[in-house]
């Protein structure tokens, strides 16, 4: 079910309110664009700066909205394991296909302690998405533990973001060949895949869906030279969306689209002018302007 190109969705604001007509347009627009799927409310979607409800109302809205055309993975990520547990069980009622829990930032837990962590958001029965980052979350889940927890009938992937492409094959050894590897970093989706990955939780996807569907369905036909003539329209907008936080840069480039506004929430502000002409830039070389 989890394959391919999934947008990690965007959250439109205006005014500092929630444009729920906006994130319905995006829901479609995703679905009409060849998305393989949608992961809403994860950093991307501005988590950090939802409210409960909010984050609530938004998983409400795009499961609702893709009405089983795409499958939805809901962000539930939280450092709380009480916290992570409401918010998986929030996203089961809701009707999620799975959820996208990461691991626990700031706290530094143990090995063990990502264990009990993630077996207890997997107890709530909805399938579970690890999401690894060690760069923000500052603990790194290694891939003997991925594998005990692999074993938990609904712990059945991850979005890996540690940017080791070497993580890859050892995953796939500890956690089986049925495991769902997706990539948590858009540079490198196609060296991921190669590896024996599936996907890219996307964030270039925002901006790009059509083009980043292609791309990854080259990569999984098996078609890397195809996949590098993509790769080479592509690369220039994963560098300019990523100058700043890419929420920032993905919203930008929406707004020029037409999709949504670039109003993003505080502590995050608006791109600088020479970003701003960075997007530009790479999107004509992407064709999308």
């Amino acid at each position: 079910m989890f394959k391919g190109s999934l947008p990690a969705l965007v959250t439109p604001f205006t005014n500092g309110k929630v444009d729920v007509d906006a994130l319905k347009k995006l829901v479609n627009w995703h679905v009409d664009q060849g998305s393989h799927g949608l992961v809403p409310v994860g950093t991307t979607g501005e988590s950090p700066t939802l409210t409960h409800a909010e984050h609530d109302m938004v998983v409400e809205i795009v499961i609702a909205e893709a009405a089983g055309r795409i499958p939805v993975i809901a962000g539930a990520g939280s450092n709380n394991t009480i916290e992570t547990v409401r918010l998986v069980q929030a996203a089961k009622t809701a009707g999620a296909d799975a959820a996208l829990v990461v691991t626990p930032y700031y706290n530094k837990p143990t090995q063990a302690g990502l264990i009990a962590h993630f077996e207890a958001a997997a107890d709530c029965g909805l399938p579970i998405v690890i999401y690894n980052i060690p760069g923000r979350s500052v603990v790194d889940m290694t891939p003997a533990t991925m594998g005990a927890l692999a074993k938990h009938e609904m712990i059945i992937g991850v979005k890996d973001a540690t940017g080791d492409l070497s993580r890859v094959p050892k995953q796939r050894m500890t956690c089986g060949p049925d495991f769902v590897q997706l990539s948590g970093e858009d540079a490198t989706a196609l060296g991921f895949n190669a590896h024996g990955g599936v996907g890219c939780i996307s964030v270039t996807a925002n901006v790009a869906p059509a083009l980043c569907a292609a791309f990854q369905e080259s990569t999984l036909a098996g078609d890397y030279a195809k996949a590098l003539i993509q790769l080479d329209k592509l690369m220039p907008l994963h560098e300019a969306i990523f100058t700043e936080p890419g929420v920032a840069g993905a919203k930008y480039g929406m707004s020029l689209l037409g999709m949504c506004s670039d109003e993003v929430r505080l502590p995050l502000v608006g791109l600088t002018d020479e970003t701003k002409a960075k997007m530009r830039a790479a999107m004509l070389h992407a064709g999308l302007l």
